[in-house]
């Protein structure tokens, strides 16, 4: 491949060294080397405001309605020493990619137009401090079922009420689920939130009627009008508003643009709303999850008038959703829209809009649109949102509605960071639409999410799966023909979904990178056994079973496909109770609740690390603390992977076994590549891996225990895992605390080195043509978690009911 130019396809001017190429299949430095991006989501806890987690109903709609709140502090506190360890650990952990979550709420949350500027100087400072780490960074403007108060996060409560909606009655009325009311505002027990069940919330009256309005209202709204504006024109001014305002401020900060801040994802997982379906009184076919009472958009109309309605009532078990039969739900009397009282005169006297007269508040949107008849409970356009209203095409929400509005988005983008990498996310497993290319202009990445849907929702690795994307792209006629049974299959069909989603690049974009902006698994699983939540307490500290699920997701990103990825996610005050802080999501890699002792990492907890986690250490790697790299860590050997960072040529396929502790690369190599005595492949390998010894307090990593990696119960009876290494060009450790590879290396080109925990593999390209080179790496002295050699048996994975014994 020849070297990257020296220009910039934006502007023209010269690259800095600092610059990362994304005009090709891989991202590529100034040299030319291939670059994989690996890291997390930092953090699930931006999701909410300092100080009122989701599932804490004191306070939650009072500060959404004043507006005062802060996130100040999310995702890192900047004051108590705290922020210098997590970064340190995650770089530790061999990352340098953050995909950095911010919300609209989190910017524009004191009403229309007033932004949060404090904030905005904070996220500066924790870039800034990222920075100091060696990350890079892309933002993600986050979003789930559109705000808080629908049960999700992203946007600030007044564009609900902007809507015509009153989120305090959704409860009643079933338009989305809020994990604090739940199951009932007067007597919430919202430890009992059902796993995902939030993420229904997409295909129910509060959220369809939103993103129909956000993205397709002039369309499919056109008699709400605000301040003189369609109700899409409002929100979206107000949404890129948002945006711009924290773009400005990091470009007036001067050093983070390109440097550390190197794009903009585009609005995390989409809503349709409504757009495109033929019949609101049936539940699409292509509606994935049901679960819970799941009533039809008709139905959700009628609800939200305050009617009751006999709705079809979903579980979801081992091999997938299934209807429980039907249940009435009766609002009584009770609706979802705001009351007339709120706007007197048609203007807002708390946020101060003022309303066209001809939409009226109390009543339906819809009903008032001639779709249905709240007098005589019928509906007269069954198919009003099937096709544009002006053209009388059919509506289709990716190529039209989010191109559109990603369009609107991307020249903001360009606009202010001429230089930016789009990052492209349509909705969850969709293939992108074709973009202007004058937008793209060669700096692109497809950044779309996978998870594992059937662990993720039934909260335990099972011993079957299926082909959940070709499924959702129409390639089997059943369910059944999806499946895949046993480990072997799961693991081969997870990395055929991934690269079938990376094809969706080349196919529809071109030549450019692709980014799994989310992978991830519950830490939850089997009733917290985990956590000693279950079956007496056998089982805590024990991560094996998620370590298994994990490392099939991450292991589909390699192979063929070399995949770039950010986690999700790290949360900092995860807790075993309350997961996430967030829905009862539980996908944090690391909690203090699995800390030695247990509890907040900050000054007044005298940890020993604060104070001590400098770029430095890290960088220098054999000074990193063991406690850094394991306390609180949760299956670390699944997600603390070897890969290659920078790859002189390209990375055509890598393999980890976990079960061996074995990488082996193979890279392609033409006469063109660059290469040096400064310009070599460099191999991340982690010590979690390929320590010669691994401590934590001076006791010594047992084999056995590690695997479990949770050091809470690790530690308990280390033993001696020291092995001498008789391989001269690894240095031995010169502190009893100081860590070192010990390796087993065999390369077909070249010689290589170690610095901490990176290898150095110098290698001469071809004089001409092309080359192929592989190197094989693995531990001197044998796998540190051996535990993992022996597979679980089947019996193992099946779930099994408390009180059954299994002879």
């Amino acid at each position: 491949m020849a070297p990257p130019t020296t220009k910039s396809h934006t502007t023209g001017n010269t690259v800095p060294d600092h610059y990362i190429h994304a005009d090709t299949a891989y991202f590529r430095d100034t040299h030319g080397r291939s670059l994989l991006l690996r890291g997390v989501n930092l953090s699930g806890s931006a999701k909410a405001p300092v100080g009122v987690p989701a599932q804490q109903l004191d306070g939650f709609w009072d500060s959404g309605e004043s507006g005062e709140m802060s996130f100040i502090g999310r995702p890192l506190d900047l004051e108590d020493g705290s922020a210098d360890v997590h970064l340190g650990r995650l770089r530790a952990w061999g990352f340098n990619c953050l995909r950095f979550v911010f919300t609209w709420e989190a910017i524009e949350h004191a009403g229309p137009g007033k932004i949060d500027y404090e904030y905005l100087d904070y996220v500066v400072r924790v870039l800034r401090k990222i920075k100091e780490y060696g990350f890079i960074v892309f933002m993600d403007p986050h979003q789930d079922i559109w705000a808080r108060f629908c049960g999700g996060s992203g946007a600030p409560l007044w564009t609900i009420h902007a809507c015509g909606l009153d989120p305090r009655n959704f409860t009643a009325t079933k338009a989305a689920y809020i994990q604090n009311e739940y199951p009932d505002a007067t007597n919430p027990r919202p430890q009992d939130f059902p796993a995902m069940i939030w993420s229904t919330n997409y295909t129910r009256l509060a959220c369809q009627t939103i993103f129909t309005m956000f993205f397709a209202g002039r369309d499919f709204a056109p008699l709400c009008v605000i301040d003189g504006m369609n109700i899409q024109d409002y929100l979206q001014e107000h949404y890129l508003g948002a945006v711009e305002a924290l773009m400005k401020k990091i470009v007036e900060a001067g050093d983070l643009l390109d440097e550390c801040v190197i794009g903009w994802d585009s609005i995390n997982e989409p809503g349709e709303g409504l757009i495109g379906h033929t019949n609101l009184a049936l539940i699409p076919q292509g509606q994935a999850l049901k679960k819970g009472p799941t009533p039809t958009a008709f139905q959700g109309m009628k609800l939200g008038m305050g009617q009751a309605v006999q709705v079809q009532n979903w579980k979801f078990g081992q091999t997938g959703p299934s209807m429980a039969g039907k249940l009435i739900v009766d609002p009584r009397g009770v609706k979802a829209w705001l009351d007339p009282s709120a706007e007197p005169d048609n203007v807002s006297t708390k946020w101060g809009w003022k309303r066209s007269e001809k939409w009226k508040l109390g009543e339906c949107v819809w009903a008032q649109h001639g779709i249905w008849d709240p007098e005589t409970g019928t509906l007269i356009r069954p198919d009003y949102f099937a096709k544009t209203p002006t053209k009388g095409e059919k509506a289709t929400f990716v190529p039209h509605y989010w191109k559109a509005h990603w369009i609107a988005y991307a020249t903001l983008v360009r606009k202010h960071h001429p230089e930016a990498i789009h990052f492209v996310q349509p909705p969850v497993f969709v293939k992108p639409p074709s973009l202007p290319k004058e937008l793209i202009a060669q700096r692109m990445c497809l950044s779309p999410h996978f998870y594992d849907g059937l662990t993720l929702l039934t909260r335990h690795w099972n011993w079957f799966n299926a082909d959940a994307v070709g499924t959702m792209r129409g390639q089997y006629s059943t369910v059944v023909a999806a499946a895949k049974v046993g480990e072997p299959a799961i693991r081969k069909v997870m990395q055929d979904q991934l690269a079938i989603l990376k094809g969706d690049t080349t196919e529809v974009l071109g030549q450019y990178p692709t980014l799994m902006g989310e992978i991830g698994i519950p830490y939850d699983m089997d009733d917290k056994k985990a956590y000693g939540y279950a079956e007496g307490g056998k089982g805590k500290g024990d991560y094996s079973v998620q370590q298994r699920a994990l490392d099939s997701s991450l292991n589909a990103c390699d192979g063929d496909n070399v995949l770039n990825w950010t986690m999700w996610t790290y949360v900092p005050d995860h807790s075993h109770r309350w997961g996430d802080q967030w829905n009862l999501e539980d996908l944090s890699i690391w909690s203090p609740d699995d800390l030695q002792t247990p509890g907040k990492l900050s000054c007044s907890s005298n940890n020993k690390l604060i104070g001590r986690i400098t770029p430095q250490i890290v960088q220098q790697g054999a000074s990193i603390p063991a406690e850094l790299l394991l306390d609180g860590a949760r299956a670390i050997s699944a997600f603390c992977r070897p890969y290659p960072v920078r790859t002189v040529g390209r990375p055509k396929r890598l393999d980890f076994d976990i079960s061996t502790s074995i990488l082996k690369l193979c890279v392609s190599v033409n006469a063109d590549d660059v290469f040096s005595g400064t310009v070599m492949t460099e191999i991340y390998l982690p010590y979690v891996h390929y320590a010669a010894a691994i401590s934590l307090d001076g006791v010594e990593a047992s084999k056995s225990k590690v695997a479990k990696a949770s050091v809470d119960s690790a530690v308990q009876d280390m033993k001696n895992l020291s092995v001498s290494s008789n391989d001269t060009t690894v240095s031995s450790p010169s502190t009893s605390t100081d860590l070192a590879l010990d390796l087993e290396v065999s390369a077909s080109k070249g010689r290589w080195e170690t610095q901490g925990q990176y290898l150095r593999w110098f290698y001469p390209a071809p004089e001409k043509g092309e080359a192929t080179y592989t190197i094989e790496i693995r531990r001197k002295g044998g796998v540190i978690p051996e535990r993992l050699a022996k597979p679980m048996s089947w019996m193992d994975m099946i779930p099994q009911p408390s009180s059954c014994v299994i002879a």
